[in-house]
């Protein structure tokens, strides 16, 4: 078996005029890092990767995961854990409520992992708290943790910086990718900015604008 998360000569279409085209292995532990201006695709194939592509954009080539081929797969059979510009915690739940929500049901001490794992993200005593309460950095943590808990195969990131203030970015930046690292995951960066590919370390694919 092949671990990673191979693209396969995926090519994806918008009306027929191609946006992107790839075909690389992302290894365990690694990152790629996608660049490109606003409308090059970049979104749009995390969405191909998630399993939620719709029309008018169109996609062809395979997805590997550890060998195993997820292309149509439904996006909660897939395996892939996403992070996006906000950190996009449930209002309704507490700290820990949302972390319990992302992990795999059954199993005994769901809720002491979870507060393990806060102690361990420098979150200790935070599973009561409520998200609205959170400085963006400590949100930025919780969101990452619930992905981790979600036992992902692979990550992808839709600017998860982007929106955080400059003093933090640096340490909220080299906190996720360690821990990706850590876990072993094969991630997909996309940003605009090169201090973000720069901290991902890996491979670099500049997208081309389309007008």
């Amino acid at each position: 078996m092949t671990l990673g998360l191979g693209l396969n000569d995926v090519r994806i279409t918008l009306g027929g005029k191609a946006l992107l085209s790839l075909d690389c292995m992302i290894e365990p532990g690694t990152v790629l890092t996608v660049m490109g201006p606003s409308g090059s695709g970049k979104s749009t194939l995390l969405s191909f990767l998630a399993g939620f592509l719709t029309a008018p954009f169109s996609a062809e080539g395979r997805i590997l995961l550890n060998g195993a081929d997820i292309t149509n797969a439904l996006p909660e059979a897939r395996h892939v854990g996403l992070l996006f510009q906000d950190p996009m915690l449930f209002p309704h739940l507490s700290v820990g409520g949302n972390l319990l929500f992302g992990m795999p049901p059954g199993g005994h001490g769901r809720t002491a992992s979870a507060g393990e794992a806060l102690a361990r993200f420098g979150l200790e005593g935070f599973a009561d708290r409520d998200p609205a309460t959170l400085s963006g950095g400590q949100a930025s943590r919780v969101a990452l943790l619930r992905l981790l808990l979600s036992e992902p195969k692979a990550a992808l990131l839709d600017e998860p910086f982007s929106k955080l203030d400059r003093h933090l970015r640096d340490d909220i930046r080299r906190f996720t990718f360690e821990r990706l690292r850590d876990a072993g995951l094969p991630s997909i960066l996309v940003t605009h900015d090169p201090e973000d590919a720069e901290a991902a370390g890996g491979l670099v694919v500049e997208l081309a604008g389309n007008g």
